[in-house]
């Protein structure tokens, strides 16, 4: 767990921000979001793709889920087993079961695979960098540090911040993708 108190102060004030955007407003900005990920042709190419399953007041992913299983494409959602994270392939909604923070996550007996072309990373807060800083468990950056992929973070315009702290261990993020624009990060 993260306790630098810069990006403590950071991760409270974003998600305060995010917090505050009502359901109706991050429907649109997710939609948007979705037809603007499918311009990014490492992701639109992509046969195995990682995605996340929202909480709270992340993008919404679940048209992306369904989209991705209807067109034949390989799809897995993080699963905590301790402190890391494993990649376990759903063939629909149902493959999925309430895990560890509340999160909807794969059932134990789904295929693990962590050799993925892409994954789309939850994300608190970003530079137009790619520095992200997530919930602060670590889970995505240990995961990253292990396996190269494409990242793509998803996030809200007013998500994206000059600076953020950025430790040994985080991980830099190749693509960003906002309501309003795509932006590839100078990683």
């Amino acid at each position: 767990m993260d306790d630098n108190p810069e990006k403590k102060s950071i991760r409270s004030i974003l998600l305060e921000k995010r917090d505050n955007t009502s359901f109706d407003l991050m429907k649109i900005a997710s939609e948007k979001i979705n037809k603007k990920l499918k311009k990014i042709k490492a992701f639109s190419d992509a046969q195995k793709i990682g995605v996340y399953y929202p909480i709270g007041s992340e993008i919404f992913t679940q048209d992306i889920i369904q989209e991705l299983l209807s067109k034949g494409k390989e799809v897995y959602l993080p699963r905590v087993s301790e402190n890391n994270i494993d990649f376990k392939k759903i063939t629909d909604f149902s493959s999925l079961e309430k895990g560890n923070f509340d999160i909807m996550e794969p059932k134990i007996v789904c295929e693990t695979e962590n050799n993925l072309d892409v994954v789309l990373v939850p994300t608190v807060g970003i530079t137009p960098k790619g520095v992200r800083l997530g919930y602060g468990h670590g889970f995505y950056d240990r995961f990253l540090a292990k396996h190269k992929t494409t990242t793509i973070s998803l996030t809200l315009e007013k998500q994206i911040v000059k600076n953020i702290p950025k430790s040994e261990h985080d991980m830099l993020i190749d693509w960003i993708v906002t309501e309003d624009r795509v932006l590839k990060t100078q990683r």
